[in-house]
């Protein structure tokens, strides 16, 4: 996955909700690709599946699985977008995971924008390993 329009991006100097953007696109780009590729299913299927993935507690849950091996870069990068403030939190969301989840985004835009593919599909596999994923099928 390499940076589609743009690989002049000053990733340093952008703001951490701009990083959440991109990053909650990529991650979902990047589940959406793996449930597609891991076998038949139907659309309804998928995008179950999907919105299961993508959810603020799965996605607490595959940052956490990844926490321990971060780059002290990405670690401050992942600390930023947790600590943003949070306007909103949904109704149907704990504060902690909806902070961990803005943190994952965060991480995930700064890597896909500093366009390190290979650490980001490292950390993918990572993320979704034991238990972040399972075949889907009919």
């Amino acid at each position: 996955m390499a940076i589609i329009l743009e690989d002049n991006c000053d990733v340093k100097s952008m703001s951490t909700a701009a990083l959440a953007f991109m990053g909650d696109a990529v991650y979902s780009l990047m589940v959406r690709e793996r449930l597609c590729c891991s076998g038949r299913a139907k659309a309804d299927t998928l995008h179950k599946r999907a919105v299961e993935m993508v959810r603020c507690d799965a996605q607490s849950g595959a940052m956490h699985r990844v926490l321990d091996v971060l780059t002290e870069e990405e670690m401050a990068v992942y600390m930023r977008g947790r600590n943003t403030h949070q306007a909103h939190v949904p109704k149907n969301a704990q504060p902690a995971d909806y902070r961990c989840a803005t943190g994952l985004e965060a991480l995930m835009g700064y890597v896909y924008l500093s366009g390190n593919v290979e650490r980001l599909r490292w950390l993918f596999e990572q993320m979704i390993a034991d238990g972040g994923e399972e075949e889907v099928h009919n």
